[in-house]
């Protein structure tokens, strides 16, 4: 440490602080631990303690020497206890350390995963998985199991003293994480907070942003307001869900869902409206039943996705499948997940029957040929169709072919 820099850090009373930042115990994967105090001189005193240090022990070494040059550290005491965390995490987690002592800057990793353009507005969305942002050994392979999006998630699924963390390893994350066709999407906290959120993460190109607890269609303009503060006209279309988690919110619904022209969804929140409500959450639902009638209505009416809540008994197969059967018949086009087992069972319940696309598309056929006829009235058999009846029938028919349930050449 040069003089004059030793000065500052001890007239700033940095020198003995320490910050830490990562996880410890047996059941860590895919992390590390690290502890940074930063020194009066001796330059950085380096402790590696991995598992893979034989094989990865000189990339840990250069990381944490590179992110302490970004920060303009000179003199620290750094010990590292590593479980296998890649690159990004190394980076994120050493930065964090550094930011609780009080120092300020950042180390982003090299972009691994290309800046795309917007997904499209009206694209599947049947499952979403929600992944705990500050837990990177959920994400590294979520995209294998083909969920329709991925939810890195900032608010619930984090401890409050971890909301620092978990911002800067989504950040990471978006540039390092390939999620292969799932949409990345990321649910920021409330607030004040969640506008905090976005500074860090809309640089990073998320697909979609989730607004927890939304009650009023000013919540959603704030949010987008923020949104295209950070972009300055240069960034892509990043779409908006609002997630209705209360009374208010569900009496509102149809205003926020008219809020911004980037909303593509509304979706519900059920353990916190239901406790909002002062009632029992149930398999059976019927005491949501409204508030998620309401809120498909107010989707349509608003020319938006109905998402449904998610289904929170993960070894309850039978039960999801019901429940997801149940939305799809609401006028729900798709729902959370909490485990990647689910997915499946999600895909199932939302696609359109063998007999419902096979009715469909001979009302679509019988409506094309009418069509290229000049003639007015659509008949199937001895039957008129009524021109609603066409409408649902090329919908469905859409849907098949987009779940890959019927070829792009039959539909």
């Amino acid at each position: 440490m040069s003089g004059r820099e030793g000065q500052n850090r001890r007239a700033a009373g940095l020198v003995g602080k320490t910050g830490r930042a990562g996880r410890l115990g047996d059941d860590v994967r895919s992390d590390l631990h690290v502890s940074v105090t930063i020194t009066d001189g001796g330059g950085i005193d380096l402790s590696v303690d991995s598992k893979v240090g034989a094989f990865y022990g000189a990339s840990l070494r250069e990381a944490a020497v590179a992110v302490m040059e970004a920060f303009n550290v000179h003199d620290a005491r750094v010990e590292i206890r590593d479980r296998g965390a890649l690159p990004y995490v190394v980076l994120a987690r050493l930065e964090t350390a550094l930011r609780r002592i009080g120092l300020q800057g950042s180390a982003l990793p090299e972009r691994t995963v290309p800046l795309k353009g917007p997904t499209p507005k009206d694209r599947l969305r049947r499952s979403r998985l929600y992944l705990p942002g500050n837990e990177p050994k959920f994400a590294i392979n979520a995209g294998i199991h083909r969920p329709d999006a991925v939810i890195l998630d900032l608010e619930d699924s984090v401890h409050p003293e971890e909301k620092d963390a978990a911002r800067t390893l989504v950040r990471n994350t978006l540039r390092c994480v390939d999620f292969m066709a799932a949409e990345r999407m990321v649910r920021i906290n409330q607030g004040e907070l969640g506008l905090q959120d976005l500074d860090e993460i809309v640089p990073q190109g998320p697909d979609l942003i989730l607004i927890p607890k939304v009650e009023r269609a000013a919540d959603v303009a704030a949010v987008a307001r923020r949104i295209r503060d950070i972009q300055a006209g240069e960034g892509g279309t990043i779409w908006l869900m609002p997630i209705l988690e209360s009374a208010l919110g569900i009496e509102n619904a149809y205003a926020v869902g008219c809020a911004d022209e980037t909303v593509v969804a509304l979706t519900i929140g059920l353990e916190d409206y239901t406790a909002d409500m002062g009632v029992r959450k149930t398999k059976e639902g019927g005491e949501s039943l409204f508030a998620r009638m309401r809120l498909v209505n107010a989707a349509r009416a608003a020319g938006v996705q109905a998402i449904d809540s998610v289904y929170g008994d993960v070894g309850d197969t039978e039960g999801l499948r019901a429940w997801g059967l149940g939305a799809r018949a609401m006028g729900f086009e798709g729902m959370g997940c909490i485990h990647p087992r689910q997915i499946r069972p999600i895909h199932q319940a939302f696609a359109p029957t063998t007999a419902e696309i096979e009715k469909a598309m001979r009302i679509v056929t019988a409506f094309n040929e009418a069509k290229s006829k000049g003639l007015g009235v659509v008949s199937l058999g001895t039957r008129m169709i009524d021109p609603p009846v066409v409408l649902r029938a090329q919908r469905l028919v859409d849907l098949a072919r987009r779940s890959g349930l019927v070829p792009d050449s039959n539909a």
